[in-house]
């Protein structure tokens, strides 16, 4: 874990296993961040509801970025999660649609259930859209199981609702 504390703070290196940078998510990151919530959403987050997120203690968000050749970072993903009690709770796991299929997703995951563990939480829980075969996959793949449905939890305008699935990880 000490390893991962490292990762997070401001200006730190990649980590020597990955092309990518984890750090936490800062006020000057919210233009950014809306720019990729639009990218990869339907019903993207609002800037007031990113800017909340920062402001409570239980709340983290991760960003995942990627060094650039010419210098600077590009912002590849996010996630952002509640840690409460012994829980871990998932809100939203978002990577650029462009950068998709590129360990992104994965990465953050790591990260987000590598700080779980570090602060001694027992359970990760998350809900995912039902038709999301991807998500549905990476989470499983770190051991998640589904565990029931909210139904019509998630509601697009002018598109039907659709079923959440409620998918939870013991540590």
């Amino acid at each position: 874990m000490r390893r991962m504390r490292e990762d997070l703070r401001p200006g730190s290196r990649p980590r020597p296993e990955s092309a990518f940078l984890i750090r936490r998510m800062t006020r000057e990151d919210l233009p950014a961040v809306m720019e990729l919530e639009k990218a990869s959403f339907r019903n993207p987050w609002s800037f007031e509801l990113l800017q909340r997120e920062l402001s409570h203690d239980w709340s983290v968000i991760f960003l995942l970025e990627e060094p650039l050749p010419e210098g600077g970072k590009r912002l590849l993903g996010i996630s952002i999660f509640w840690i409460v009690h012994d829980e871990v709770h998932v809100l939203n796991v978002a990577t650029a649609p462009e950068h998709r299929r590129r360990g992104v997703g994965r990465e953050l995951m790591e990260a987000t259930l590598a700080e779980g563990r570090a602060r001694k939480c027992s359970l990760a829980t998350l809900e995912v859209r039902k038709s999301n075969e991807a998500a549905i996959n990476l989470y499983k793949s770190f051991g998640f199981r589904p565990v029931g449905v909210r139904p019509n939890y998630y509601v697009d305008e002018g598109q039907p609702p659709e079923d959440a699935i409620v998918m939870v990880l013991d540590f």
